[in-house]
């Protein structure tokens, strides 16, 4: 069984389209039949995504830690409970592709680390988009960690110890706790997942907040050319 694990914080404007395409990627036939539960780590939620979560036939955990690690953690023990030894995990304003969860199970691997790409760019500006692009080129063996798109067998996770209940960087800090029990971890291009460019950043050091900051330095330096290129090579989640 594989388990999808999606934290949520006031995601009623995407959580119907993330679980929509989870869905799709749920049924592709490369799983052949296997079961998929996938459950919704509601972090004090006010708006309405418990209410969308369930009308979306998916399970719903509350949380109330206040960070998305901890919701991540929170998802993972409930599908784990649920019998899942594959745990999948994505971000609410996400979106996956049909054959997410089938390339992570035929992964060959402890953990798969994928790679994001943004879907709508809304009023980010071109020069925005060309550092990001330089800073995250789509090749097998990329050093990022993104928790849109992230896998690990149960064994694996259980053994280092799980998420942390961080604000941000869960998703790398997880993976540098696999790296220290020497599990195996695959670094693909693709599946590829496609997240917002949303300008109102939940959790400072998240994607958001990083594009906000890379749009900032760019600004900062666009007088200096010397300055402009070590922006080079800034990344996130690495």
């Amino acid at each position: 069984m594989i388990g999808v694990v999606v934290p949520a914080h006031d995601e009623a404007a995407h959580i119907g389209s993330c679980l929509a395409a989870i869905g799709h990627a749920a049924r592709c036939p490369a799983l052949r039949g296997e079961s998929v539960v996938v459950v919704v780590a509601a972090d004090r939620c006010r708006d309405r995504t418990v209410a969308i979560a369930e009308a979306c036939g998916v399970h719903v955990v509350v949380a109330d830690g206040g960070n998305v690690g901890s919701a991540r953690a929170a998802g993972m023990r409930a599908v784990i409970a649920a019998g899942a030894d594959w745990l999948a995990t994505t971000d609410a304003d996400s979106t996956v592709p049909a054959d997410w969860l089938s390339a992570q199970r035929t992964c060959g691997a402890d953990a798969f680390c994928g790679m994001v790409a943004v879907a709508d760019w809304c009023d980010f500006a071109a020069d925005v988009q060309h550092a990001h692009a330089r800073a995250h080129p789509a090749c097998d063996g990329h050093r990022h960690v993104h928790g849109a798109n992230l896998g690990v067998a149960t064994a694996a996770y259980l053994a280092c110890g799980g998420f942390r209940p961080l604000a941000a960087h869960e998703d790398v800090a997880l993976v540098r706790d696999l790296e220290a029990i020497g599990a195996r971890i695959v670094r693909r291009a693709a599946p590829v997942v496609l997240t917002s460019a949303r300008r109102a950043a939940r959790v400072q050091g998240g994607f958001a907040d990083y594009l906000l900051s890379l749009e900032a330095r760019l600004r900062a330096v666009a007088a200096s050319p010397e300055a402009g290129a070590a922006l080079t090579g800034v990344a996130h989640g690495a």
